[in-house]
């Protein structure tokens, strides 16, 4: 255990490290006046002016429709996948309703996946539609959250910046360089990276195997630093393809973590305001930390049944013990628990093991990290639930003590709440809705592998995975139908857009108010108390939304398992 902790306290730190230089360099990314060549290509492409300054409306429109471009464009190269190069093994093209899940998935920064990519992409779908989609949509979130921080940095003016110049700065300046030395390492851990489609190799009994092959090291860069999470083989991160050693496993989790941290860094710097980010940083890391306490011990305790049945799940010289079921030895209890709350944390998705075999506590955690979505969450989206989380908190405080609230020297009005409020309630609005809609649509339980709390819990991972744009599953439902494809992917867009725009929306509406100046009621909100009354709001306020979901799932599931009855 004491070796388990310290590969704990060693991601930590590194992540940490690496908070101020990440940070620094997205600042200047983010603040910087000038134009690199291929920016200035881009710009005359579109046709696009990157110096007009944009309100929060033009800002999110801009957004919205190059997504809906890009979702387009993937959609038609999987629908006649069939027609392009770079595959010798002649895979054909996905089924309507495939398409337009994995379109919607990768363009929101899920990256669910209704198939296996090894079987049903080809290295040019793999190319041109994941890692491409995979790279616009992190660009996107971060230039989301950059429109963000102008918006509540801004005094009386509603400029939030050019999206097109964000957007292109941070593909050109930030994502690419990153994934480039990234994939570098990748290579030489042993990860493929080549466009022919498939190596033959000849086994101990002299038979001739088909190894699927392809450009995995760049996939694997972009969708851990993008924190996307679609895997260039179906079993994902657990595969020797694309984690093929404990350094890589190591990176992929720095590398889920590096944007979201880093961005509470520049936030500081951006808004003059560095004991502020810190403060955000230091809620990111409690709220890990302690969803991390439940995950280590519940998984490193085993499965209760198994005690009953004189099983022995004590670690030894033999064996690692605890519950290794859907676990990945080379990676032991340890190097799976903290991955699967890294993944979930940081809502990328990637798994190293098969989280449909997680104890009942230890598949609570992953689950509840996706609802609440901001425990460090997606690349800039994350950071902005944080921050709605934060000006709620901002105005419970201030009712509570009878004086209008203020967040960073604005007034928060009624507005501004109710902007706050839809992004909040339309991410357990949806994850409920669509549901209770599988729970009682006709057939839909036929997909489920399991019956009772269990099933239950299959079923809505399923929708928070979607609408946290998480991507990650409980992999026994079966979700390639027309009914999960088609739900699924509206789950994955309107969680995307229904928290995005309104929070953009908030920043625009804060960035034309004046400042007003701190007075005795004022609530410092970069304090060690103010960091833990915003913890307090987000598990509770979180807890409480989602309680009847956790409890007909996981927890019936726990209290089942424990009095001896398997699902």
């Amino acid at each position: 255990m004491v070796i388990d902790i310290a590969q704990f306290a060693l991601l930590l730190v590194l992540m940490a490290g690496l908070v101020v230089v990440a940070g620094r360099w997205l600042t200047r990314i983010l603040t910087t006046q000038g134009h690199w060549l291929p920016e200035r290509i881009g710009y005359r492409l579109l046709g696009v002016d990157s110096n007009a300054g944009m309100d929060w409306k033009a800002y999110g429109l801009a957004l919205v429709l190059s997504n809906a471009a890009m979702m387009l464009l993937g959609y038609l190269i999987l629908r006649l996948q069939a027609w392009f190069p770079f595959d010798a093994l002649h895979r054909q093209a996905q089924t309507p309703d495939l398409a337009f899940n994995t379109a919607a998935s990768f363009i929101t920064n899920t990256n669910w996946q209704s198939y296996s990519g090894e079987s049903s992409l080809s290295n040019f779908s793999q190319m041109a539609v994941v890692t491409f989609l995979m790279m616009v949509s992190a660009a996107s979130g971060i230039a989301g959250c950059a429109a963000f921080i102008r918006g509540l940095a801004q005094r009386e003016s509603r400029n939030v910046g050019n999206y097109w110049a964000d957007f292109s700065r941070i593909v050109w300046r930030l994502l690419l360089p990153i994934c480039l030395l990234l994939s570098v390492v990748y290579v030489w851990q042993g990860m493929p990276q080549t466009l022919s489609s498939s190596a033959n190799a000849t086994t101990l009994e002299g038979a001739t195997q088909h190894i699927v092959v392809g450009p995995v090291a760049s996939l694997e860069a972009i969708k851990h630093i993008g924190t996307n999470g679609g895997g260039f083989y179906g079993a994902n991160a657990a595969h020797p393809f694309e984690n093929p050693s404990p350094l890589t496993n190591l990176l992929h989790m720095l590398a889920m973590f590096l944007i979201p941290s880093a961005l509470t860094y520049a936030f500081g710097r951006m808004l003059s305001r560095r004991a502020q980010g810190w403060a955000f940083l230091a809620a990111f890391m409690v709220m890990f930390v302690g969803f991390l306490a439940v995950e280590y011990p519940a998984e490193r305790s085993g499965t209760p049944m198994f005690a009953s049945l004189a099983v022995d799940q004590t670690p030894s010289t033999l064996q690692p013990g605890g519950n290794m079921e859907g676990k990945e030895m080379r990676f032991g209890i340890a190097q799976t628990s903290v991955f699967v709350a890294v993944t979930t944390a940081a809502t990328t998705g990637s798994v190293n093991a098969m989280h449909d075999s997680l104890t009942p506590v230890g598949g609570m955690v992953p689950l509840f990290l996706m609802m609440l979505n901001d425990v460090f969450g997606g690349v800039g989206v994350g950071f902005i639930n944080l921050v709605s989380f934060a000006i709620l908190t901002v105005f419970l405080v201030g009712m509570m003590i009878g004086r209008t609230p203020e967040f960073l020297g604005k007034k928060v009005e009624a507005r501004e709440m109710k902007l706050v409020m839809l992004a909040l309630l339309a991410h357990p609005l949806c994850i409920l809705g669509f549901t209770a809609l599988a729970a009682l649509w006709p057939g839909a339980s036929s997909s489920l592998a399991n019956a009772g709390p269990h099933g239950f819990s299959e079923l809505i991972y399923t929708y928070t995975s979607g609408t946290a744009n998480n991507g990650s599953a409980f992999a026994g439902l079966n979700a390639n139908t027309p009914f999960y494809n088609t739900t699924i992917g509206l789950a994955m867009l309107l969680g995307r857009y229904f928290t995005l725009l309104p929070m953009l929306a908030v920043a625009g509406s804060l960035a034309a108010k004046r400042s007003v100046p701190e007075s005795a009621g004022t609530l410092p909100t970069a304090t060690p108390l103010f960091t833990m009354l915003l913890i307090f709001v987000i598990v509770v306020v979180g807890g409480l939304t989602f309680l009847p979901a956790l409890a007909l799932g996981p927890i019936v599931e726990h209290l089942a398992m424990a009095a001896g009855q398997f699902f």
